[in-house]
């Protein structure tokens, strides 16, 4: 998924010229994608020359680091709620069926895609 990082982004707005959805829309002089509306179709990487335009794979520590801080959170809160530690384990055994069921997702649908 693209993003855009508005430190480098100058609002030039050649990637809202360019794309071809018509996703891209400037606000307060910095590009914004609609990813409601985005294609993927990476033209926007392609024209930035600020390289402002940024991928979602570099986002991914901040990612596993909000899953585990959150995890945290669930977990001290199953043992303030429901009154004893072993509700914080617990809490924890879910959230990893959580995960091991969101990858399982994943790779199945990567299967289903190189059947295209």
């Amino acid at each position: 998924m693209p993003w855009i990082d508005k430190d480098k982004c100058t609002g030039c707005e050649i990637c809202v010229e360019e794309c071809p959805a018509g996703t891209i829309s400037i606000e307060n002089g910095k590009a914004e994608i609609d990813m409601d509306g985005c294609i993927h179709c990476g033209t926007c990487h392609s024209v930035c020359s600020e390289d402002a335009v940024r991928h979602d794979s570099e986002k991914a520590s901040d990612r596993i680091k909000a899953n585990v801080s959150e995890t945290k959170k669930f977990m001290d809160d199953c043992e303030k709620y429901l009154g004893d530690s072993e509700e914080k384990t617990k809490c924890l055994n879910r959230m990893k069926k959580y995960f091991i069921n969101e990858r399982m997702i994943a790779e199945k649908t990567l299967d289903e895609l190189e059947s295209l």
